[in-house]
């Protein structure tokens, strides 16, 4: 068993250099009973915008701040130990920075076992601990609680997870050996590796409550008095009940069933590519031997050599390059105008009332509380979609996101007409229509007598000529494209198409808006399919040419294994829509023949929308079999090997990426990564797809080089 206590951890304190310190302040508090708690304020002197974290100085800090207070409990000057946040956040865990500069694996073993030290210490102080978890609190910032013999949370806390799976790495302060052994292995299976696989779910403190991570939970204006006030009655011998802690007969019966379901779940849904969850549930079958002295130090060692084996792989590169991008790059985009040329938009305008265009007035009255207008052909439709958008305020009103006046005013900030004149005072209109240049340009022209001459004008069109579209206005200055993804409301890309006469204020303006819907934004040039569809389209090309070779499905399914993308490419293709996808498909073959696949019965693979079996979520259930009836008598009899297929794969991406940027179609690669991973949920252990295609050896067979120099590897290849 590991002593942390006799470990030199020199070595990655030197790591820190510009680490922004969380410091851990004492004040003593006297109880009303008279105890005395010193309380511990996780602080790092920022405003919220910069959380606190826990870099190699803050952990060294903290350790000398326990080690203290343990002195003194030991001396009786005080009775018990807390430990809460800034305003708002008690920790948003480790300092991915510093441990992305690990220069070993026996660099990496020292972070896990420097948190071990630290963290493992709040259950060893003499007297209980209390931690009094006020905010956000993420990884190691959860870790810090968990290490603790009790834990409050505060109601209105931002959010409360442990997200390590999701970067690719596995909670290795304790938290993959803690959490399961207090709320049972289901519900940990669900914090530790479901919902980081759910595009990092993160839970509410409500939520975290009800699982039994915590103890008692209280509102936010009192929060700290009332915890403080629990503390001194549980110190006073006030019974703490733990509803959800396993027993033996957990341990013995429900834990090995509950793992073999999830590792059958995982390699059905996300193949055995990413290798952070299969570590993960390793670590939590592993913790059911019991919580014993001797069962901990094992289940933190066994952490300590699953983070060291993980930190220095390629996945977690990969991620944290994702990681970055998502974080930085997504929140101030390259080729975005200065925002002071954006005109003020005080009322939106939306062409169509079917689906896609109710999910935008829903989105843009929610977001930016201005009115919103729609319009469509007859007086029928426009009904139908008002009647939808009111429907879907009352469900969020249902839910608790909205209260009774906050519904009531979005619903009196919609409007529905057939008159387009009172489309006169709208500063930003956008088309939801069938994808049709000819139809997206009359109903430009139609508007256009109607608007005044700085309006901005938006198609939200998935791979058309946005300057095509544009070519009979008066101003077509005035247009951008304004590509969403499907769903609307969830996912976070909007690709901003920029045509050769595009001005500066509709620009600006398109980005500002994006921003205040709540989403990012990446600039690209009018290039058939922009970025995400034109990736998509090469993905589904290769897997429709294999399946019309003779390949059976499934099998086609599986070649496409490797890339670790959250679904297989057909269940891919589901998120921009059947009819869409095959749309894009034939857009890019007539624009590039001889780089894209179509097939004369191609249209046929669109049809499955219709026929597949879903489940009640809407996910898809049938495909195989399905797909093989969609197909029937379309297909040759020379099935390609997975090898073959993945290579296409493989390459095709590789030029149409290099050829992207040969084009500037997006300012730099990065780019290209942020709008696969945010518009078609390509994961982060790809990083996105450059990093991926650069460490398979797809770049060097394609155009000799790579899209990274030197290429983006973990330490263990570097």
């Amino acid at each position: 068993m590991t002593n942390y206590e006799e470990i030199d951890f020199s070595s990655i304190v030197a790591l820190a250099g510009d680490e922004v310190v969380t410091h851990s302040p004492v004040r003593d508090i006297r109880l009303p009973s008279g105890k005395v708690l010193a309380l511990i304020t996780l602080d790092n002197g920022r405003d919220h915008t910069r959380p606190n974290t826990l870099g190699p100085a803050t952990l060294t800090e903290l350790g000398e701040t326990l080690a203290g207070v343990k002195a003194r409990a030991a001396a009786g000057e005080i009775q018990a130990v807390g430990i809460t946040g800034k305003q708002y956040i008690l920790a948003a865990g480790a300092d991915l920075s510093d441990i992305s500069k690990v220069q070993s694996k026996e660099q990496a073993r020292l972070i896990a076992q420097l948190g071990h030290k630290v963290i493992g210490s709040l259950s060893d102080l003499g007297v209980p601990s209390f931690a009094f978890v006020n905010g956000l609190a993420l990884g190691g910032g959860l870790e810090i609680a968990l290490n603790s013999t009790y834990r409050t949370v505060d109601a209105s806390a931002a959010a409360v997870a442990l997200p390590e799976v999701f970067l690719g790495i596995i909670p290795g302060w304790g938290g993959a050996y803690l959490l399961p052994n207090l709320i049972g292995i289901e519900n940990a299976l669900e914090v530790v590796i479901s919902n980081p696989l759910k595009q990092n779910r993160m839970l509410k403190p409500q939520q975290a409550f009800d699982l039994g991570i915590f103890d008692a939970i209280f509102p936010a204006a009192n929060y700290l008095e009332n915890s403080l006030v629990w503390a001194d009655a549980v110190l006073g011998g006030k019974k703490v009940e733990r509803k959800n802690e396993p027993g033996k007969l957990e341990r013995l019966t429900k834990w090995p069933i509950a793992i073999k379901m999830a590792r059958g779940m995982l390699e059905s849904k996300i193949g055995t590519v990413p290798k952070s969850p299969y570590a993960a549930l390793e670590l939590l079958d592993k913790a059911k031997s019991g919580t014993s002295a001797k069962d901990r130090a094992e289940g933190f060692a066994r952490e300590d050599e699953a983070l060291s084996e993980l930190v220095t792989g390629d996945q977690f590169a990969a991620s944290m390059y994702a990681f970055d991008l998502v974080q930085k790059r997504a929140k101030r985009p390259v080729g975005a105008p200065d925002k002071a040329l954006a005109k003020k938009v005080a009322k939106v305008g939306i062409i169509g009332a079917g689906l896609m265009a109710s999910q935008f007035a829903l989105l843009f009255v929610r977001k930016l509380r201005v009115p919103v207008l729609i319009t469509d052909i007859d007086q029928a439709r426009v009904d139908k979609g008002v009647s939808y958008i009111n429907d879907e305020i009352g469900k969020l009103e249902a839910k608790g996101r909205l209260d009774a006046d906050g519904a009531n005013q979005l619903r009196g900030l919609i409007h529905g007409t057939v008159d387009k004149s009172e489309y006169a005072d709208c500063d930003f209109v956008i088309e939801a229509v069938f994808e049709e240049v000819g139809v997206k340009q009359q109903v430009f022209g139609d508007i256009e007598k109607f608007i005044a001459e700085d309006a901005i004008l938006a198609t939200n069109t998935s791979s058309l000529s946005v300057e095509e579209i544009g070519a009979n206005l008066a101003h077509p200055e005035r247009l951008v494209g304004f590509h969403f993804f499907n769903p609307v409301a969830v996912m976070p890309l909007i690709e901003i198409v920029k045509t050769p006469g595009t001005n500066e204020q509709t620009l600006s303006t398109a980005f500002v808006v994006a921003k205040g819907l709540g989403k990012n934004a990446v600039l690209t040039a009018d290039a058939p399919g922009f970025v995400v569809n034109r990736l998509l389209a090469k993905v589904m090309g290769e897997a429709a040419r294999a399946v019309y070779e003779g390949t059976p499905v499934a099998d086609v399914e599986r070649a496409f294994g490797p890339l670790g993308l959250p679904m297989g490419p057909f269940q891919l293709i589901d998120l921009v829509g059947w009819k869409v996808a095959a749309h894009v498909q034939d857009t890019m073959v007539r624009h590039f023949p001889d780089r894209f696949y179509a097939n004369e019965n191609f249209h046929a693979l669109a049809e499955l929308d219709q026929v597949v079996e879903k489940d009640k979520g809407g996910r898809v259930t049938g495909w195989t079999k399905a797909a093989e009836k969609a197909l029937k008598g379309h297909v040759a009899n020379t099935p390609a090997s997975a090898e073959t297929i993945l290579g296409r794969v493989q390459d095709g991406l590789t030029q149409e990426i290099k050829l992207m940027l040969d084009e500037d179609v997006v300012p730099e690669v990065e780019d290209i990564d942020l709008c696969l991973i945010l518009g078609a949920g390509w994961p982060f252990i790809d990083g996105g797809a450059s990093v991926y295609l650069d460490r398979e050896g797809a770049s060097e067979r394609v155009f000799d080089g790579t899209f990274h120099t030197p290429p983006i590897r973990g330490i263990a290849h570097s």
